[in-house]
């Protein structure tokens, strides 16, 4: 288990400099100042994702959002490859237009979980592995963002009529009763939405993560097993 202290002379907000000794973990998780740099550690990193998010083009460009496509949609997205590859732009393309439509809606609810880490919370990331502040907030949020934003995504999904070209394109294939259970032979609109829903949340949880990774040496440093 790793124990971290807060590097000195820290840039934190605006830039004002803050200067601080080596604390031990446990008395860095009960200080103000331990709380108030994980917050803000994390709402930089938040802010990263809403700004791929609001911008359509970022979205599609970013591999930490391709990576969370999840399975099922990745094997719909397979199969329409071979039949009508255009379809897979265009949900792509789709989804991203739900990603800026429901980017504010999950913003809110990302900073709320981040103003109301404990000292628990802290101790935890400090002694934790790299990624642990993300874990932490996806714990408290992920479900939440999935239901806040999932109507939205469909009601998105539904203007294009994204389902029923999709439909139509694998109309007579045998392969979504595999990928979807049973003998299902269509997409349940319902079932796209939430797919794209878990997309557009677990790929925000990629990028604040990776945020996390590239910059915790900044924050803090390791100081012994």
């Amino acid at each position: 288990m790793k124990k971290y202290i807060i590097a000195a002379a820290l840039l934190i907000g605006t830039g004002a400099v803050i200067n601080t000794t080596m604390q031990s973990c446990t008395t860095l998780a009960t200080t103000d100042l331990g709380l108030s740099i994980i917050k803000k550690f994390l709402l930089n990193g938040i802010d990263k994702g809403v700004n791929i998010y609001s911008n359509k083009q970022a979205f599609l460009q970013n591999n930490m959002v391709d990576k969370a496509l999840p399975k099922q949609l990745r094997d719909i997205n397979s199969m329409l490859e071979k039949v009508a590859p255009s379809l897979v732009a265009k949900e792509r393309e789709y989804i991203a237009d739900a990603a800026v439509y429901t980017v504010n809606i999950s913003k809110p609810i990302l900073v709320n979980a981040v103003n109301t880490l404990n000292a628990q919370d802290v101790t935890r990331i400090i002694q934790g592995e790299k990624g642990t502040a993300t874990l932490i907030l996806k714990e408290k949020t992920s479900q939440q963002l999935i239901a806040a934003i999932a109507p939205k995504v469909d009601e998105q999904l539904n203007k294009y009529g994204i389902v029923k070209s999709i439909n139509t394109a694998l109309s007579g294939s045998n392969l979504l009763g595999s990928l979807l259970g049973g003998n299902k032979t269509s997409v349940n609109a319902g079932g796209l939405s939430q797919l794209a829903s878990e997309q557009l949340v677990n790929g925000m949880f990629n990028i604040i993560e990776d945020y996390e990774q590239q910059n915790s040496k900044a924050l803090l440093g390791p100081l012994g097993k």
